[in-house]
């Protein structure tokens, strides 16, 4: 016997045919290499319905429609700085409907939005360039001696508040450097 999941829609047509033709269950089976049992609820469930396609649906009942899912993903693009659970909450008060921060989550990456950290970077002006360029000028022949006496701190990160980094925006990939994504 070889393992099927199912049988195909044609499969099927083929085996009810062959038993309308009045070929025994038993023979049909063995034609097809199928369990006796399953060729029987088939022939069953076609006398029965009428109907020999498979049914789809089982599983759980999504909480949301579609139309819930493009708002959800409308109000994290609006504020792209709000967590899941805010987003539930502002479902919540816009629908009725409570649904979790895990849903909230599903439905942002089924419609493209992924939490990311932003891109942390400083915007150049034309006077920031100006500036920049007049300091090197300006410091373009110091000598070994002259550069000992600096000390660059930029290497290290410090930070008053614990968590600066922790906030995630949601986000399109290969989005990162548009100015909405950009802190």
């Amino acid at each position: 016997m070889s393992s099927r999941h199912h049988i195909d829609d044609f499969m099927r047509d083929r085996i009810i045919g062959k038993i309308e033709g009045g070929r025994k269950i038993t023979d049909v089976a063995r034609e097809f290499d199928i369990a006796h049992g399953v060729v029987s609820r088939l022939w069953k469930s076609f006398k029965t319905t009428g109907m020999y396609s498979r049914r789809h649906g089982g599983g759980r009942v999504r909480s949301t429609t579609p139309a819930e899912d493009r708002y959800i993903v409308f109000s994290a693009k609006r504020n792209r700085r709000t967590t899941a659970q805010q987003v539930a909450n502002q479902f919540l008060a816009a629908s009725g409907k409570q649904i979790s921060r895990k849903t909230v989550a599903r439905r942002l990456r089924g419609g493209g939005l992924y939490a990311r950290r932003p891109v942390v970077c400083v915007p150049l002006t034309r006077q920031h360039r100006t500036a920049r360029l007049q300091w090197c000028r300006e410091h373009h022949n110091w000598t070994e001696q002259d550069w000992a006496c600096v000390l660059f701190s930029d290497e290290s990160r410090f930070s008053l508040s614990s968590d600066c980094r922790r906030q995630l925006i949601w986000r399109e990939s290969g989005t990162a450097y548009r100015p909405e994504n950009i802190q």
